[in-house]
């Protein structure tokens, strides 16, 4: 049996922040793996990233219940970003709990370029196949 695993990787190219605030250093991190939508006017998904990071520290997963509570969020806000949050493979769900995909965001970096890499072989892949069969 085949297991069909679809990710949407978005990388978005800014301008690095030049003060060195954590917030505005995360915000920037959140925006440039298209995390963070210009919608989200309250930084709902930036909260409930952050609040993964800690948890992914402690190795302690959350529910989504627990992510309501602590944010002061809907659970139905909750939900949405996490599932945002699982298409772009930064967050792995397991039952009821919630846990960012590595326990860094150097590793998470590394994860998402590793990503990228057997996406852009796939795609390698199969324009050659193309190539081929339009005789090229």
């Amino acid at each position: 049996m085949q297991v069909r695993f679809e990710q949407r990787i978005t990388i978005v190219r800014g301008i690095k922040p030049r003060q060195t605030s954590i917030n505005e250093e995360l915000q920037w991190f959140g925006n440039a793996l298209g995390l963070f939508g210009a919608r989200d006017k309250d930084k709902s998904c930036f909260r409930i990233f952050i609040e993964l990071l800690k948890s992914a520290k402690k190795n302690q997963p959350l529910t989504s219940d627990d992510l309501s509570y602590r944010l002061g969020l809907s659970r139905a806000t909750v939900i949405h970003h996490l599932n945002r949050l699982m298409e772009g493979g930064m967050v792995l769900h397991d039952g009821r709990k919630y846990l960012l995909r590595v326990d860094s965001l150097t590793h998470l970096v590394d994860e998402v370029q590793k990503d990228l890499a057997r996406t852009f072989n796939d795609l390698r892949e199969i324009a050659g196949e193309i190539d081929k069969r339009l005789g090229q």
